[in-house]
């Protein structure tokens, strides 16, 4: 199994592929996330890989495995990632 892309990576491809410099693609990675990152409250959609969501999740009971102590969590707002089905058919395959 081949280890994760990095940043430095990444931009180098998109370089290479697009025709830009490395310096040019490297900033319109951190302008991609800075804009993810202010629209995330309202659903940022990265097409054909997914989307950032902002969701609200309740109050809940939970427990702690090593005492089985009752604990109550607060209701938070949490981000998550949600990929989109094109992503899904590409990576592992259709059915």
């Amino acid at each position: 199994m081949s280890k994760a892309l990095t940043k430095s990576q990444i931009a180098a491809a998109l370089a290479e592929k697009v025709g830009l410099t490395k310096k040019q693609s490297v900033t319109f990675l951190d302008e991609l996330a800075q804009l993810a990152y202010k629209n995330a409250k309202h659903t940022f959609t990265f097409p054909g890989v997914g989307k950032l969501v902002l969701v609200n999740r309740k109050a809940r009971i939970g427990r702690i495995p090593g005492t089985d102590k009752e604990i109550k969590i607060p209701a938070k707002k949490v981000v998550k990632f949600r990929v989109a089905k094109a992503a899904k058919d590409s990576i592992l395959g259709t059915k």
